[in-house]
C-alpha cells in the first residue's frame, strides 16, 4: 500500500517539509557534538585514503547538460565540506554542513534521482560528492551512523570504479550521511574539483593502526515477475599492517536490492523464485 504522501504532489511535500522540520529540531536539540566549518584548519599530516571520480560522465541517453551543471553544484557543496575536522566524539553531517541546496545559495538544475527515474533537479549531482565521502569513511575507524541506497538502478555501468551500491543518496536533510568518530584522533577531509575529477583525501593526526579492503560478494541481476532486480552484499576485511598482513575483521556492511531501469542482457540474468 502506498504512504498518503505519493497519491498528491502537495501531500508529498507536506511530507517532505515535516521530516525537514522534524530534522532542524533534532539538530537543535541534540547532545551530539558535530563538525563545523570553523574546525576546518591546514592539512593534517597522515593520509588514510585518497579517491578520485571522474566528474563527466556518460549516463545513458541524459542529458550532458545536467552533468556540467553537476560541476558547479560540486563545487558549492565542496567549498562547505573542505578541511573540515571530525574530532574524537564528533558527528559529521553532511547536510547540515552543506545546507540546502537553492538556486539562491547558486546550485542550478542537476541530475537526481527520485520518484523512480534521473530528473533534473536544483542541486542534483551531489550525491557523487557523498559516495566519494562514505567510500573513505569505510576505510576508516569512522562509523556510518545514517546513510541511505538508491532504491532502483538508473543506468547501464559505465566506467563503474566502485562497488555497486557503494554509494550514500543525500535529499536535503532528512536523507543524510552521518558519520561519528568513536576514536582518540581527529580525521580531516580534503576535497576538491578539479578540471576531470572530483578528488578526496581523508587525513589523520596520527599514523593509520590498519589497512581496509571493501568489496562485493554476490552480485547479481534476478528477473522475478516482470520486473529485474540488482543484488549484492558490500563487505569489509580490516587488516593488520605489514609484510604479513593478516585478517582482523570481517563484516558485511551493507546487503543490496533495488529495481533495475534498464535492459539487461538475458545472458546476465537469472531467475527468481
Amino acid at each position: 500500500m502506498k504512504p498518503l504522501s505519493l497519491y498528491h504532489p502537495a501531500l508529498y511535500w507536506l511530507r517532505v517539509w515535516q521530516k525537514r522540520l522534524f530534522r532542524q529540531l533534532a539538530w537543535r536539540f541534540s547532545r551530539k557534538h558535530y563538525a563545523r566549518p570553523e574546525n576546518a584548519c591546514e592539512r593534517l599530516p597522515f593520509r588514510y585514503l585518497k579517491h578520485t571520480s571522474k566528474l563527466i560522465r556518460k549516463l545513458g541517453n541524459s542529458d550532458l547538460a545536467l552533468q556540467h551543471n553537476k560541476v558547479v553544484n560540486l563545487k558549492l557543496a565542496v567549498a562547505a565540506i573542505d578541511g573540515v575536522v571530525i574530532g574524537p566524539g564528533e558527528y559529521f553531517s553532511f547536510c547540515r554542513l552543506v545546507g540546502r541546496p537553492t538556486r539562491k545559495r547558486g546550485y542550478v538544475e542537476g541530475m537526481e534521482l527520485s520518484f523512480g527515474e534521473a530528473r533534473s533537479g536544483v542541486g542534483g549531482g551531489i550525491c557523487q560528492l557523498s559516495n566519494l565521502i562514505h567510500w573513505m569513511a569505510i576505510h576508516s575507524p569512522l562509523v556510518v551512523v545514517e546513510r541511505s541506497n538508491h532504491s532502483f538502478d538508473p543506468f547501464p555501468d559505465e566506467g563503474r570504479v566502485l562497488p555497486f551500491g557503494s554509494g550514500a543518496a543525500i535529499f536535503y536533510n532528512y536523507i543524510d550521511l552521518v558519520l561519528h568518530n568513536p576514536t582518540d584522533r581527529h580525521f580531516q577531509l580534503k576535497l576538491k574539483v578539479g578540471e576531470q575529477q572530483l578528488e578526496g583525501e581523508l587525513l589523520c593526526d596520527q599514523v593509520r593502526e590498519f589497512r581496509y579492503h571493501v568489496y562485493q560478494r554476490g552480485h547479481r541481476f534476478v528477473r522475478e515477475g516482470g520486473r529485474v532486480f540488482r543484488e549484492n552484499e558490500i563487505w569489509r576485511e580490516v587488516r593488520s599492517k605489514g609484510q604479513e598482513s593478516r585478517v582482523l575483521e570481517s563484516a558485511r556492511l551493507y546487503k543490496n536490492r533495488v529495481v533495475v531501469k534498464y535492459e539487461v542482457e538475458e545472458g546476465l540474468l537469472e531467475m527468481g523464485v
